[in-house]
């Protein structure tokens, strides 16, 4: 249930997401005066609708995008005479401009406000210290740090020696140990297949144990995670959540573009086991969002912990989404835009050298580009939704 509940609320969000981008059109082409005559959510056949003024807003029946129907919004469209003076294309570039950006403006708008209040009313998390206390024993030798157990992985030194939740680790093959990195560097500094002797405190008393080193990705591994102190969130006022916020999406819109770059690279290895070891691999569908928002419900971590992720996955959908539409390639918003950038440096041009503005760009001949573009980005779509129902992205533990 916790996973449906994640892959629900998910869903929730996307639409929420579409409808905000396609309102941040529709909002500004109405305050242009641009007659807008349709405003839905999904595709295909219609499930609901209702006019209201000169709008008809609906869902239809595949909840997979939306959009906003503005008279005129090519050249190449048949209107009504008496639609003319309003028709998109015959306004002036500023606020063909302000319109074609209005969805991509909602979107970082909207997770701007997400991070500012995750921030304020949740915190911003704080890692907290690791000690050398055992939380957690590990029942196996994982094929390397990243790795879940696996049948056949054989048992893990500390579960072998009898290390258990709870027990201090005092010192390690005879180098005292304070903190969870003097720890890790005596464990470093050992190598697999050697029997070591660690001291623990174990209620009270000092108790040996003589695991013998595993190797686990090349490296000495021990099986055992640390108990961390002091891990929680921390609440910062609206200064704080305004800084916060802006680093996120700085942050994030460079992780996007690295991955984006990365992604043709990483396409043979989406459907290998290390499909998530670069970038592009870690880029998924639509479908794939909808399966980790299952899984951060599904979890065993805090509300606190649940909430921030579901949050930060609807943050990075809504940047995702902002980012995309500025590539500037027909159908995207951003090709409709480097169309506006083009007539008004074409009609400066003109004007530098004497003669008329050159009007509107013929965009039937940026149809063929157009249609490729489309082509691909189903085709990219189709391949990611195939891998993640093959290969799902996974959570890191």
């Amino acid at each position: 249930m916790s996973f449906l509940l994640g892959v629900v609320l998910f869903v929730a969000a996307l639409l929420i997401s579409v409808m905000l981008h396609e309102a941040g059109h529709l909002v500004t082409a109405k305050r242009f005066g641009m007659k807008a005559t349709q405003y839905f959510v999904g595709f295909g056949p219609t499930l609901w609708s209702r006019r209201k003024g000169e709008t008809e807003y609906g869902i239809k029946a595949v909840l997979l995008g939306g959009f906003v129907k503005i008279v005129g919004y090519t050249p190449l469209e048949e209107i009504d005479p008496a639609d003319r003076p309003r028709a998109f294309y015959r306004q002036p570039a500023g606020r063909r401009a302000v319109v074609i950006a209005g969805g991509v403006v909602m979107n970082f708008a909207f997770a701007f406000v997400l991070l500012m209040l995750m921030a304020m009313a949740i915190g911003l998390h704080v890692p907290g210290t690791a000690t050398t206390t055992v939380r957690e024993v590990s029942p196996c030798v994982p094929e390397n740090a990243q790795a879940a157990c696996a049948r056949g992985d054989p048992p893990s030194p500390a579960a072998v020696a009898g290390l258990r939740e709870g027990d201090r680790v005092v010192s390690f093959n005879g180098t005292p140990v304070r903190n969870w990195d003097e720890l890790r560097r005596a464990i470093a500094a050992s190598r697999p297949g050697q029997t070591v002797a660690v001291v623990v405190d174990r209620a009270g008393a000092r108790v040996t144990l003589r695991p013998r080193l595993a190797s686990s990705g090349g490296q000495p591994f021990l099986g055992m995670s640390a108990r961390v102190v002091g891990e929680g969130y921390e609440r910062v006022g609206p200064v704080g959540a305004a800084a916060f916020a802006s680093r996120v999406i700085g942050e994030t819109v460079g992780g996007i573009g690295r991955a984006l770059a990365d992604l043709p690279a990483a396409v043979p290895h989406l459907f290998s086991e290390d499909r998530a070891s670069t970038p592009g691999g870690q880029v998924g569908s639509v479908v794939g969002a909808g399966d980790v928002s299952g899984q951060i419900f599904a979890s065993d971590s805090s509300w606190q912990d649940k909430l921030v992720l579901y949050l930060s996955l609807v943050v990075s959908l809504n940047i995702f989404l902002g980012a995309l539409n500025v590539i500037p390639i027909l159908p995207l918003d951003g090709g409709h835009l480097a169309i506006v950038a083009y007539e008004r440096a074409r009609a400066l041009v003109a004007r530098l050298r004497g003669r008329p503005d050159p009007g509107t760009v013929d965009v039937a001949k940026l149809m063929p580009i157009a249609y490729v573009a489309i082509f691909l980005l189903i085709g990219l779509g189709l391949l990611l939704i195939a891998a993640d129902l093959v290969n799902p992205l996974r959570l890191p533990q």
